[in-house]
């Protein structure tokens, strides 16, 4: 099971990796998550940027592989790196991520399941409260509905 670990600086014990996150509100500013297969936690749809990959590209491609929406890309929301933690995948590959998280559209496609998700929904951040979600993910939620112009870098 994949799981993430705090700690003073427990990050530096983790291999760098970007990631792209896809902040997706439907007409009620409620926020689209996904429950993840390998741990059951909810977060916001996105995955690691590939090589040769845009950002823009990699929350296209994730949004599309996890929930079957097409998306696209208006704003970023935030550039997020926090040295104390760290996320610990189960064949013990030790990640420190940096994650961009973006603001995007619904432009096509149908909202359903994947291999990497067992259920998808909009949360209000209210609902968020109570819901096992993963790393700061409802924190970005957060900072997505204060509709701030300029990116938060934390």
């Amino acid at each position: 099971m994949t799981q993430v670990l705090f700690g003073e600086r427990i990050g530096k014990q983790g291999r760098i990796r970007v990631g792209c996150a896809t902040i997706i509100c439907d007409e009620d500013q409620r926020v689209l998550l996904t429950r993840r297969a390998d741990n059951g936690q909810w977060c916001l749809p996105g995955g690691a940027l590939e090589a040769g990959e845009s950002v823009a590209e990699a929350c296209v491609r994730e949004a599309w592989e996890e929930t079957g929406l097409r998306v696209r890309v208006k704003r970023l929301v935030g550039v997020y790196s926090d040295p104390n933690q760290l996320v610990v995948y189960p064949d013990d590959n030790k990640i420190f991520i940096v994650a961009l998280t973006f603001e995007a559209e619904v432009v096509g496609g149908e909202l359903g399941l994947s291999d990497e998700t067992t259920e998808v929904g909009f949360f209000t951040l209210k609902e968020m409260e109570s819901l096992s979600m993963l790393g700061n993910h409802k924190a970005r939620a957060e900072d997505a509905l204060l509709q701030r112009p300029q990116a938060f870098i934390k």
